[in-house]
């Protein structure tokens, strides 16, 4: 997919979880120096350097930029806080990056990868959903979410010797939880994309 930053519409809210990681951390910068609303939320878990994730953060909010900043500390596995912050601040653009990462971890706490990786994302999934309940309203220009963009991973392809990967190889056999939980948001998402007419895209990042 490629990136044009240029023809960026700055009239937009763009919502990014995860914010305070490696990724979401450039993507919010980039999207603030060129003048949108950017809503960021992150738990700011102890798997990566908490340190590290503040730092991101108040850089963040110090960036000189015509765009605007919110940050909410939240745990997109909390329904009622993601649904509060969609209600409340109307994405047109959502960026999930926020996930429980690593395939190892996973083994020793599974159910950090079930309730990050399955239950925040399915809130997303039904908050971008209940959006279109607001474009509803006569009395509201919202029209809902127009695009979602989620973070899948390259743990997909599981024991696949092919190489280079494709995205049309078989991807039906996980060789870790965290691998099937983003296969998992692959089909969550496709369900959603096809039910509710939700514009959706997973990127497999591969290691960052």
């Amino acid at each position: 997919m490629r990136a044009d930053y240029k023809e960026l519409d700055t009239t937009k809210t763009y919502l990014i979880t995860g914010a305070a990681g490696f990724i979401d951390y450039f993507l919010a910068k980039r999207l603030l120096e060129q003048g949108c609303r950017v809503i960021c939320i992150d738990n700011l878990n102890d798997y990566y350097d908490v340190s590290l994730k503040q730092a991101r953060l108040e850089k963040l909010m110090q960036t000189k930029s015509s765009g605007i900043f919110t940050f909410l500390k939240g745990d997109i596995s909390d329904k009622d806080m993601v649904n509060t912050a969609f209600s409340k601040y109307k994405p047109h653009i959502v960026v999930n990056l926020a996930a429980q990462a690593g395939v190892r971890y996973s083994i020793e706490n599974p159910d950090a990868y079930i309730q990050s990786n399955i239950i925040g994302f399915y809130n997303i999934l039904e908050a971008c959903r209940h959006s279109y309940d607001q474009a509803d309203n006569q009395h509201s220009n919202y029209q809902g979410v127009e695009h979602l963009v989620y973070a899948s991973s390259s743990s997909v392809y599981g024991a696949n010797k092919k190489v280079p990967f494709s995205e049309g190889d078989f991807v039906d056999n996980p060789v870790s939880l965290y691998a099937a939980t983003k296969k998992s948001n692959e089909l969550m998402a496709y369900t959603y994309s096809h039910l509710y007419n939700i514009p959706a895209i997973g990127l497999r990042f591969f290691t960052v």
